[in-house]
């Protein structure tokens, strides 16, 4: 089922009636993304839309980008004010008119805009609209999940060419970043958002990005990249080993990949987001690699490459279908290497299912 426009602004107003939540500002962001469809530049030139509790919306925009959003007028009021103008009386007379008593902004909102609308609207109450607006993305509809499983089909034909035809012994992780980009730019994504390579002792930097170090034989290779499709993130993690791997990487290969498998089977709605991570990490734990495991099992998948749901300690939310996170377990031994497998994950009525098939056996590469 395709999902309007007034859809999402209707799942936005849900958490703002919860919060008797008058106003929500929303500034260029994945939110605004979310709600119509629009990526509008975030500068000094102030622009935004404006959610009332009821009511026709409003977008807020300078009049050089309204030619951007003007197809939007059959749903919401176009504000567009010229260079000599104050665009935020313009909020603030909207506002007003709509007798706000509580303002909600969402977390990209600049907070020179907002101490100078705080300083127009002294009796008025403003919060923090990030809980309503991430509640509101939390739960993936029909065409979002299928974006995301055409992604994922992509990312597998990326790692299946990369580990057939994909050099690893003697280049350096900075050409390894360029052979994935190639093969990304290949399958039609946007450019990557990221392409992490740490080989050898680099690897046991969870966030190693890449350098010129030479890749040695032996040497395991952890390679995480991100890249989006329409406007939606897909992000894996491999773990592939320049020539013969040492015994012992092996063993820490097959915890991190058991430890992959745990988290997978317990994921199921009604289950916290924390038992996802413990899963996960009892195995590590077991294995005795407990410290070496240096990060959360998780995040949420979207318009933003990190957001809602986190698989985390201390995370009470229960799941439900159609979130979707990562599933990332690793081990990082300082000095010598480090191993990570992740998949993007989608919870079902039945449990949970990835968007990824690529193999998670260990595999060796020239």
């Amino acid at each position: 089922m395709k999902v309007s426009i007034l859809d999402r602004i209707s799942s936005l107003r849900e958490g703002m009636a919860e919060r008797d939540v008058d106003l929500a500002i929303i500034a260029p962001s994945a939110d605004m993304y979310h709600l119509i469809g629009r990526k509008l530049p975030l500068t000094e030139r102030f622009n935004a839309v404006l959610i009332p509790s009821a009511g026709r919306p409003c977008i807020v925009v300078p009049r050089l980008q309204s030619p951007l959003v003007q197809d939007l007028a059959e749903t919401f009021d176009i504000a567009a004010w010229d260079e000599t103008e104050y665009p935020l009386a313009l909020v603030a007379n909207y506002s007003e008119a709509i007798g706000a008593h509580t303002i909600a902004v969402n977390g990209h909102f600049w907070s020179s805009f907002l101490l100078r609308l705080q300083a127009l609207h002294p009796n008025v109450r403003f919060i923090d609209a990030s809980p309503m607006t991430a509640a509101a993305r939390l739960h993936k509809g029909e065409e979002e999940i299928a974006l995301l499983e055409e992604a994922g089909r992509r990312f597998d034909a990326i790692w299946a060419e990369f580990f057939a035809h994909g050099r690893l012994v003697g280049v350096t992780e900075r050409d390894v970043v360029r052979q994935i980009g190639e093969l990304v730019s290949a399958q039609g994504f946007d450019p990557m958002a990221w392409c992490d390579v740490g080989s050898g002792p680099n690897g046991a930097s969870p966030l190693h990005h890449h350098s010129d170090r030479v890749i040695q034989p032996g040497d395991p290779v952890v390679i995480d990249f991100a890249a989006t499709l329409d406007g939606y993130y897909m992000d894996t993690c491999r773990t592939p080993v320049a020539g013969a791997p040492d015994p012992s990487f092996v063993a820490i290969y097959d915890v991190v990949n058991a430890a992959y498998e745990a988290a997978s089977r317990a994921i199921r709605p009604g289950v916290e987001a924390q038992a996802i991570d413990r899963a996960a990490r009892d195995v590590i734990e077991a294995a005795g690699h407990g410290a070496r495991f240096l990060h959360r099992l998780g995040h949420g998948l979207g318009i933003d490459a990190h957001e809602e749901p986190y698989i985390v300690k201390g995370n009470t939310l229960k799941l439900a279908p159609g979130m979707v996170f990562s599933n990332e377990p690793g081990i990082y031994v300082e000095g010598r290497w480090g191993v990570r497998i992740e998949n993007i994950m989608l919870v079902t009525d039945e449990g949970g299912r990835s968007f990824n098939d690529a193999t998670r056996a260990l595999t060796v590469m020239r």
